[in-house]
């Protein structure tokens, strides 16, 4: 690493690297954790642009595209707030681990993640105090193709409280690396393949880091001592991206809510699905006291949350203003997320106005639901998204509310929501589904809409509903074979 070694004057410290940190990374794996962890890597895996080999006879080497901060001066219990202030720059990280090895490391990381090569950085350092540390984007492409793009916005844990958590413990010096984590969307590079990783400020994208390009080729296999590469499909599937990250042999694949299932979810009436939710003990899953903005708009989308606190003069100063909570909830939500906003039912104060729902609708957001006010409520409803909400006010949020704390667990209007929770709404309202149980009460809400469809043309017809509603087994065998003659 010339340039860092040349700013240094001496060789780069500690590499750590975060576990997982993006809200987009835990929904795809069904888990949000409450704290940062962490692991390290050698030093000498660091490098920049160039090829990484991936040994002949192994198959799954992962790439993690990520923001790099390197400590400028040092840090020891220092405070999240003050954990910026020793961030000296910022550029792109690629932090790259051969799963064939994980097996054998049991968890450390020393071997799978610490390979040579697997650390690049580069190839421009951003002076940090360019940046605002919670408006950094980074994207990686993969042979040309973008397959993560991402901000710090997205993270579960800010940059600041890492260091200050790492501070706890350790001295960060002057020339430690931290890798703070990759978003949605890492995945596995063949020999051949080529990834590009690039970090930039969002408030001014002329601000970058460049990209930093990894070609990946093969090598030779691994000497025949020690603890040889192991694969199996669990192992594929974390690598590859579609599985949660477990060290249970037996895990459940993760959920995916694909197109299919949403189209399914958009034919069928929130009041089946919570009819069938309350029959296997799920009673407090419905999002009360919201209603939609423009009434027949369905919504079907993953959670991502926003929590407001009560406002208070101190903390609305040091959290209120700039790009907060708020903004950066509004600035990484996906397509096809819903943003779901813990707002108390407070109805005399506006969580969403017209600029922000615009944005969200730009990123391709399935709708926004808050159990608080809309303020320009008829220019929010003019963009035709979904919007839930509780009432509409003039008044700004800074009135009763602080934006406190994106993507972790919320009340929303009694319900309890988890970023990656399944929200359903039409104008009976939302409700919140667990992901492990949208297929099973999906197929059971198609099958119950089936027989209200047969039990209604009988009572078109003249049928009495004794007996009928519910279906005795008379009426049962009747059904049958209306759906076989269907």
């Amino acid at each position: 690493m010339d340039v860092l070694n040349e700013i240094l004057g001496k060789q780069p410290g500690k590499v750590i690297a975060v576990h997982l940190s993006y809200a987009s990374r835990a929904a795809q794996r069904g888990r949000t954790p409450a704290h940062a962890s962490y692991f390290f890597k050698a030093s000498s895996s660091l490098c920049g642009s160039g090829d990484v080999v991936r040994p002949q006879g192994t198959e799954l080497l992962g790439f993690e595209g990520e923001i790099a901060v390197i400590i400028g001066k040092d840090a020891r219990n220092v405070t999240p707030d003050e954990g910026w202030s020793h961030v000296g720059w910022v550029t792109a990280s690629n932090d790259l681990g051969l799963h064939d090895l994980r097996t054998a490391d049991k968890g450390s990381n020393v071997r799978s993640k610490s390979g040579d090569g697997y650390s690049p950085i580069g190839p421009r350092l951003i002076e940090a105090a360019q940046l605002d540390p919670a408006a950094i984007g980074v994207r990686t492409w993969l042979d040309g193709e973008l397959v993560q793009d991402d901000s710090s916005a997205g993270m579960i844990f800010e940059i600041g409280a890492m260091i200050a958590d790492l501070s706890r413990f350790m001295t960060l010096e002057a020339g430690d690396v931290i890798l703070t984590g990759t978003p949605a969307g890492a995945s596995v590079a063949q020999p051949g393949q080529r990834i590009e990783v690039e970090v930039f400020s969002l408030t001014d994208p002329t601000i970058t880091s460049g990209k930093l390009v990894t070609t990946v080729v093969e090598g030779p296999e691994l000497a025949p001592f020690g603890n040889p590469p192991f694969v199996d499909d669990k192992q594929r599937s974390d690598a590859w991206g579609h599985d949660v990250a477990t060290e249970s042999t037996d895990a459940e694949p993760a959920f995916e809510l694909t197109a299919e299932i949403r189209e399914r979810l958009m034919n069928v009436a929130v009041a089946t699905l919570s009819s069938q939710l309350r029959k296997r003990g799920f009673n407090e899953v419905s999002i009360d006291g919201v209603s939609p903005l423009i009434p027949g708009k369905k919504l079907v989308g993953r959670a991502r949350t926003l929590r407001y606190l009560p406002y208070r003069k101190d903390q609305f100063a040091a959290k209120g203003g700039g790009y907060n909570a708020q903004k950066r909830a509004i600035d990484s939500v996906n397509e096809g997320e819903v943003l779901v906003m813990d707002a108390r039912r407070v109805n005399d104060a506006g969580t969403l106005g017209d600029i922000l729902a615009l944005r969200a609708q730009v990123r391709g957001a399935a709708g926004i639901i808050t159990d608080g006010c809309v303020r320009d409520y008829a220019l929010v409803a003019e963009l035709g998204m979904p919007v839930f909400a509780a009432t509409h006010h003039p008044a700004v949020l800074g009135r009763r509310h602080i934006p406190w704390e994106t993507d972790v667990d919320i009340a929303c209007g009694g319900a309890l929501v988890q970023v990656g929770d399944v929200i359903v709404a039409d104008d009976d309202g939302p409700i919140v589904i667990p992901p492990h149980l949208v297929l099973e009460v999906l197929e059971d809400s198609e099958q119950q809409e089936n027989e209200e469809t047969f039990i209604a043309e009988m009572v078109a017809a003249g049928e009495s509903v004794d007996g009928l509603y519910p279906l005795n087994a008379q009426w049962r065998e009747r059904y049958d074979a209306w759906r076989r003659d269907d």
